[in-house]
């Protein structure tokens, strides 16, 4: 009989934290699982660990493949799924899964028929757990068979790895992880919300997303990387495209909603690296967001707080350097306001 639960863990040059991360997926509460390790052409020890877990486990095998990125490695791990898995979940191979999470994803889904479980995250680091902000908001209390529209901070839930999908409806859904780019779970993760007909929310924190703080850092942790703000805004505009081919009409209303939090939430976080970026940064930012603003359309911009419209029409403008003066202002002015709150 097929595992009740797949999941999926693309493993590339990390053998510092291989082992912690299965581990965490082999102590699981919830032992009805196959877990697919897909090496995507690792240059260091992690394809002999993935090895020794297969060999010790027979829920545990091991897919080699050239490498070709996350979003390819995630495609082929689903590949090779065994037939008639119920559920699917992804695991990034430098990550830790707390021991109940899936027991408590499966059993909320059995319960309540939800195409997908989304759950709280907490941030690893070597000095213990501290909450992930960008999961704060949309996970501050359990919500079952809910829908994005119903509870708009799902927007924001763009990671693929702190849910639990049933798979039938992975599959029908049809979406494969954009290959070649960096940050290409939105274009899934965001779509999957919109389809879903209902998605249980669980505050309880199901997922330790690792900070590397050792010099050992992933490439989505440096800010003022100009390909990461590229593939950013292209994560951005994959997500448009699928809304704007849509051919429902609710999707125009979801594409308006999408199109709010980009101007007042995304975009804006591109805004705090300026200051610090070099020149290529500063003509990346300029080229990108000026692009992706320009498709989101100008009537938008003038409908946002005076302070966001004046840095669009510096960023539109070319007029980054004295973007960077106004973001630098902001900055002190922030952080006078946290010291004042912490006196």
């Amino acid at each position: 009989m097929a595992p009740r639960l797949s999941v999926v863990v693309p493993v590339y040059n990390v053998e510092r934290y291989l082992a912690a991360c299965l581990d965490s997926i082999a102590d699981q509460s919830f032992a009805d699982l196959e877990c697919v390790m897909v090496d995507d052409g690792s240059t260091d020890a992690s394809a002999a660990i993935a090895e020794r877990y297969a060999a010790r486990d027979p829920r545990f095998r091991l897919v080699r493949q050239e490498n070709q990125g996350l979003g390819a490695a995630r495609n082929t791990g689903v590949r090779h799924l065994a037939p008639g898995t119920e559920y699917l979940a992804f695991v990034d191979s430098d990550d830790v899964v707390p021991p109940g999470a899936y027991r408590l994803m499966v059993d909320t889904l059995d319960g309540t028929g939800s195409d997908f479980a989304a759950g709280n995250v907490l941030r690893l680091r070597t000095a213990g757990l501290e909450p992930s902000h960008v999961h704060v908001r949309p996970f501050a209390e359990t919500r079952l068979r809910t829908h994005i529209s119903e509870h708009p901070p799902l927007v924001t839930d763009r990671t693929a790895w702190n849910k639990v999908y049933r798979r039938s409806f992975y599959d029908a859904a049809g979406l494969e992880y954009p290959e070649g780019m960096l940050y290409e779970d939105a274009p899934v993760s965001v779509p999957h919300h919109f389809l879903a007909k209902s998605v249980d929310v669980l505050s309880e924190p199901i997922y330790h997303w690792r900070i590397r703080e050792d010099g050992d850092t992933s490439i989505t942790q440096r800010r003022t990387d100009p390909r990461g703000l590229a593939d950013r805004v292209r994560s951005i505009e994959l997500v448009r495209g699928w809304l704007l081919d849509r051919p429902e009409p609710v999707f125009r209303e979801h594409l308006r909603a999408y199109d709010h939090n980009t101007l007042v939430e995304e975009i804006p976080m591109f805004f705090w690296t300026v200051p610090d970026g070099d020149r290529d940064y500063r003509y990346a930012y300029h080229r990108h967001v000026t692009r992706l603003v320009g498709a989101i359309g100008a009537d938008r911009i003038a409908a946002l707080p005076a302070f966001l419209r004046l840095k669009y029409r510096l960023t539109v403008a070319g007029r980054v350097h004295t973007l960077a003066n106004v973001q630098r202002v902001h900055r002190r002015v922030r952080n006078t306001r946290k010291a004042l709150r912490r006196g």
